[in-house]
């Protein structure tokens, strides 16, 4: 059974690996993995070569990102990703596509193997992001899909409310916990070695991505994320830069002007892969920002995260997750709150 891959970002790729890796094992599957986005760009770390030196073959690259993130050059690659794998599907014939999430690069693969009538499996469907377009995005893929693995019970109801055959929906569960169940992370030596950044006493991941459905844009909002940060000097912070999303660039721009200023307590990352992606979480005191990682894998750290704006409004938040308004007010209030004594405590409880 010849099953194809598709992944376009780092952090999806992550949340593949292992699944990616037993399918590899399987003497009745053939996998083939097809890469596109961001992987093969070099402005977001060319992760292409991540993927090779875990062992995969890269059968085959669609190349389709734009050097653009309006809203014009994300539909116009949109448009070359169906050219380039309606090309690729007619090429291999694969049985079955495995995609995950809510990407503009997966709505362009599964729209083209629609077409051509090939089979997909769909990863994280029924889940809801009120502030983005991606809620849009990913409830077509759903549409076009034909296996579907939630991460939860309430989005595997969700996918049937849709519309889709109920056995064909099942509740598999979150892959990012996977990886934190199969991964030995760093100590905080290593970890300090390999990024070559010393932490501090008090330490902050931040993880922000463009907002494509809020009053605020991604700018107005990740400036006041960083009037915060410039307030609490004690605090080392580690940067991992957004994805090839619309305003995606300004953000990148933001995060290289605040390092610049602050070298002695603040790193960046374009792409830091699982490993150190999740030993930094292990090892700093708060999430901050409005990626999903804050949601899903943050809590089994017991860690606070502090969830700006409503990029993530929808989703499923566990008792370690604060939303909080994208003011510095508000947020600087979130982040004492989540480092006080009382709210450490109600975290770790299990």
């Amino acid at each position: 059974m010849k099953v194809c891959v598709i992944t376009g970002t780092r952090a999806e790729y992550g949340l593949l690996y292992w699944t990616m890796k037993l399918m590899d094992e399987n003497p009745n599957i053939q996998l083939y993995v097809c890469l596109t986005g961001m992987h093969l760009s070099p402005e977001f770390g060319y992760t292409c070569d991540k993927v090779k030196e875990d062992g995969f073959v890269i059968d085959h690259k669609v190349e389709m990102l734009l050097s653009s993130d309006s809203a014009v050059g994300i539909s116009k690659s949109i448009g070359l990703g169906i050219i380039g794998f309606s090309d690729y599907f007619e090429q291999l014939k694969p049985d079955w596509i495995l995609v995950l999430g809510d990407r503009f690069e997966i709505f362009s693969a599964v729209s083209a193997a629609m077409i051509a009538k090939i089979p997909v499996c769909h990863c994280h469907g029924g889940e809801s992001t009120e502030g983005l377009i991606d809620e849009a995005i990913r409830h077509s893929i759903t549409k076009m899909s034909h296996l579907h693995f939630a991460s939860t019970e309430r989005y595997r109801k969700r996918i049937i409310q849709l519309g889709e055959q109920p056995n064909k929906v099942f509740n598999s569960g979150a892959l990012g916990i996977e990886n934190i169940n199969r991964i030995e992370l760093l100590n905080r030596q290593d970890f300090e070695n390999k990024i070559n950044f010393k932490l501090s006493k008090l330490n902050f991941l931040v993880t922000f991505h463009p907002v494509t459905l809020e009053n605020y844009s991604a700018d107005e909002q990740f400036n006041e994320l960083l009037d915060s940060l410039r307030k609490i000097k004690k605090a080392n912070i580690i940067f991992t830069k957004p994805n090839a999303d619309h305003d995606g660039r300004g953000i990148i721009k933001l995060i290289d002007l605040f390092v610049n200023e602050n070298k002695k307590r603040s790193i960046s990352f374009i792409s830091m892969g699982q490993l150190l992606y999740l030993s930094a979480i292990k090892h700093c005191d708060i999430v901050i920002g409005n990626s999903s990682s804050g949601l899903i894998e943050a809590p089994s750290f017991k860690k606070p995260t502090i969830d700006i704006g409503d990029r993530q409004r929808g989703r499923i938040k566990s008792k370690s997750v604060l939303n909080c308004e994208p003011f510095e007010t508000s947020i600087s209030k979130s982040i004492e709150f989540a480092l006080s004594e009382s709210f450490q405590k109600k975290i770790k409880v299990n």
